[in-house]
C-alpha cells in the first residue's frame, strides 16, 4: 500500500530530489578527475589577443600582394577605423537594433514553440517515435532552402525574415530539449510516481528543472544558427540590418566597412552568448538555495 504525502510533504521531496538536479558541475565529468581549472578572465584576453595577432598576420601576408591591393580594407587597421566611424552613425545603431529584434523575436518563436515539443517529445515514449523522423527530415535541409517559399507564403520581408529563423532555429531546440528530458535521472521520476505525482505534476517539478540547462543551451546554439541565416536572409529586401550593411558595403566596394559590420556581428553574437552563458549559470545554482 502506497501512503501519499500531504502538500507539505510532497514540496519537500520534490525540492530535495530538484537538489539533486543542480549538483555542482565543479563535482561532475572531467573536472572531478583533473580538478576544476579555471584560469579566469586573463586567459580570455590572451587568447582574444591571439586571435587578433593571427587574424593581422594572415590579412597582411595576403591583402598586401600586389594582387589583392584593392582589397586593403580587410585589414585590421582600416576595419577598424571604419567600426569606430560607424559607431558614430546612427544608421548603424538602427541597422544594429534592427538585427537583434530579428534574432531575438526568431529566436523566441521557436523556443515557445519548441521547448515545450521538446518536452512532450521527451516524456512520452510514442510521441518521440511519431516525430523523429519528420525532425530529423527537416533538421537536414539547408534553412536557407525555405527562402523562396518565405517570399511565397509572407506579404512582408519581415516576417519572411522571421520564417527563416524560427525554420533554422526550432530543431536544435526541439532535439537539445529532448535530450535534457531523456538524461533525467530515472530514480527521480520513480521516487515521485511512488509518492503519487501525476504526468502534469512529473513534468513541472522534475522535467523541466532538470532539463532547464539543456534548454538554455539549446538557446545557445540556436544564437549562433539564427546569425548565420540572418546575414543573408537580410538580403531578401530589408532596408535596414547588419547583412543589409553588408550587403550595400559590398556592391560600394567599401570592403572596410564590410569587415567591419563582420566584426560588430561577431561582437553582438558574443555578448549575447554571455548573456545565455550567464543564465545558465543562475537558473543552475537558483535550485540549490
Amino acid at each position: 500500500m502506497v501512503i501519499l504525502p500531504n502538500r507539505t510533504q510532497g514540496k519537500k521531496l520534490l525540492k530535495s530530489i530538484n537538489r539533486f538536479i543542480y549538483r555542482d558541475p565543479k563535482q561532475a565529468g572531467l573536472n572531478a578527475v583533473f580538478g576544476n581549472r579555471d584560469f579566469g578572465w586573463k586567459f580570455e584576453i590572451i587568447g582574444l589577443i591571439g586571435f587578433i595577432l593571427l587574424w593581422m598576420a594572415a590579412a597582411q601576408f595576403i591583402f598586401t600582394r600586389h594582387e589583392f591591393v584593392q582589397f586593403h580594407g580587410f585589414l585590421p587597421g582600416p576595419t577598424f577605423k571604419a567600426l569606430l566611424a560607424a559607431s558614430q552613425e546612427s544608421r548603424f545603431w538602427v541597422s544594429v537594433f534592427a538585427s537583434l529584434k530579428r534574432i531575438l523575436i526568431g529566436i523566441s518563436i521557436a523556443a515557445v514553440i519548441g521547448v515545450p515539443t521538446g518536452i512532450l517529445v521527451g516524456f512520452y515514449p510514442r510521441l518521440r517515435s511519431l516525430s523523429y523522423s519528420p525532425i530529423q527530415f527537416v533538421r537536414m535541409i539547408s534553412p536557407l532552402s525555405w527562402m523562396p517559399i518565405a517570399l511565397l507564403l509572407f506579404a512582408s520581408f519581415e516576417s519572411a525574415v522571421y520564417f527563416l529563423i524560427v525554420m533554422a532555429t526550432i530543431c536544435p531546440i526541439i532535439l537539445n530539449t529532448t535530450i535534457g528530458v531523456l538524461n533525467i535521472n530515472p530514480q527521480w521520476i520513480k521516487m515521485a510516481l511512488n509518492q503519487g505525482a501525476s504526468n502534469f505534476q512529473l513534468i513541472r517539478t522534475i522535467v523541466i528543472p532538470a532539463s532547464l540547462p539543456y534548454m538554455l543551451t539549446s538557446l545557445r546554439l540556436a544564437l549562433g544558427v539564427a546569425w548565420i541565416v540572418l546575414v543573408p536572409a537580410e538580403f531578401l529586401g530589408v532596408s535596414s540590418g547588419l547583412g543589409y550593411l553588408i550587403n550595400d558595403a559590398r556592391d560600394t566596394m567599401e570592403y572596410d566597412k564590410l569587415m567591419a559590420m563582420i566584426i560588430a556581428i561577431g561582437i553582438l553574437g558574443f555578448l549575447l552568448d554571455r548573456i545565455i552563458q550567464k543564465l545558465q549559470h543562475t537558473f543552475s545554482w537558483s535550485w540549490n538555495e
